[in-house]
């Protein structure tokens, strides 16, 4: 017959029980950028890269800026321009006829690309659920959180990572409502054609020599967001964010998961 056990003796050691590794953690990707906004986006990549470059290149021609209805070599520039390099103007050499053709055509395509995002944004309510501007985010204590966050290099909000914060959204509506219409209804002003179907335009701009200032203030305003977002992408992930402007889908950093 077996002995009877002592409780009181001791016990040889137990292994300790094996615990199972924990998963790995998957990325995470959300929808970001709908299909209109991405075509919307690299067709203005191309045409404001090749507008600015023949701009350039037409403003060769004269590079002084008036304000008023005439603007002419006797007169008082408000500003006068240097001689563009030939490798920043298009075509890579003083052509003014060349030049204002090539403006002249993506002109059209930036009116029209313009118009069919605008119109397709309202019916996707794209607009509406991204680019709003709300009460509460142009407070002056969330502007500076705002700020205080984006020179920590902090561009979204872990709890929303979707969402544009408000400078993103000033940004855009300034680029969309202000910068794009002015840069387009100015150039209308300054075409013989328009003047005489709707002499309005060029009233509301003071004059032909105004028009053409404001349209280069226009470009620099445009020129200006492409230099801080091409920043800021390089900052928050160029192949994250480039990827999701390409595929939609936007990669979320692993420390937000």
């Amino acid at each position: 017959m077996d002995a009877a056990i002592d409780p009181t003796a001791p016990q040889a050691p137990q292994p300790d029980p094996v615990v199972p590794p924990a998963p790995a953690t998957s990325a995470r990707y959300i929808y970001k950028h709908l299909f209109t906004t991405r075509l919307w986006h690299w067709l203005n990549a191309i045409t404001i890269f090749i507008m600015i470059g023949s701009g350039l290149g037409i403003l060769n021609a004269h590079p002084h800026l008036y304000w008023g209805v005439h603007g002419a070599q006797p007169d008082t520039p408000w500003l006068e321009l240097p001689h563009w390099p030939n490798w920043v103007t298009i075509p890579a050499s003083y052509n003014l006829s060349l030049s204002r053709r090539w403006h002249l055509f993506f002109a059209l395509v930036l009116a029209f690309g313009l118009l069919g995002f605008m119109i397709s944004s309202l019916v996707n309510r794209h607009f509406q659920k991204q680019l709003t501007i709300r009460s509460a985010e142009i407070t002056p204590s969330h502007l500076w959180f705002d700020i205080k966050e984006h020179l920590a290099f902090r561009f979204h909000d872990p709890k929303n990572p979707g969402a544009f914060n408000v400078l993103q959204k000033i940004a855009y509506a300034a680029l969309i409502f202000v910068l794009l219409p002015l840069v387009i209804f100015s150039g209308l002003g300054m075409s013989p054609g328009i003047n005489a179907s709707w002499p309005w335009i060029l009233e509301l701009f003071g004059g032909r020599a105004s028009a053409r200032s404001i349209h280069f203030l226009a470009m620099c305003g445009i020129v200006g967001f492409i230099v801080v977002h091409l920043a800021l992408v390089i900052l928050a992930g160029p192949i994250r964010e480039v990827g999701s402007m390409i595929t939609g889908y936007w990669k979320v950093p692993e420390e937000d998961h």
